[in-house]
């Protein structure tokens, strides 16, 4: 058994004209295993819009995710963090020498 999703965040891009992320929120957070969505838009141009978006749950499905955005018109540009097993572990800080 693979060890749950906690978090997960991502580089995706969206039509312009397409759902609005209100919308695409709402929609991810009805997922099984999704507690929390953060939306935060990164770049807009003439065509698409470059979303981070930030999941966190006690154990998200990556397919269904991955699912869900394409059925709302988004693509996963990347996957920049993730989060998995019994506990949320933060990015370590380190101080510069």
């Amino acid at each position: 058994m693979k060890a749950p999703i906690r978090r997960i965040v991502l580089d995706v891009l969206k039509p312009v004209k397409g759902l609005s992320i209100v919308d695409i929120s709402q929609e991810i957070a009805t997922l099984n295993g999704v507690e929390g969505v953060n939306i935060t838009v990164k770049e807009i141009d003439v065509d698409t819009m470059t979303l981070l978006i930030t999941i966190e749950g006690k154990n998200i499905d990556f397919n269904d995710l991955e699912e869900k955005l394409e059925t709302l018109g988004c693509v996963i540009h990347s996957i920049d963090q993730v989060v998995a097993g019994s506990k949320i572990v933060e990015e370590a800080k380190i101080k510069p020498e």
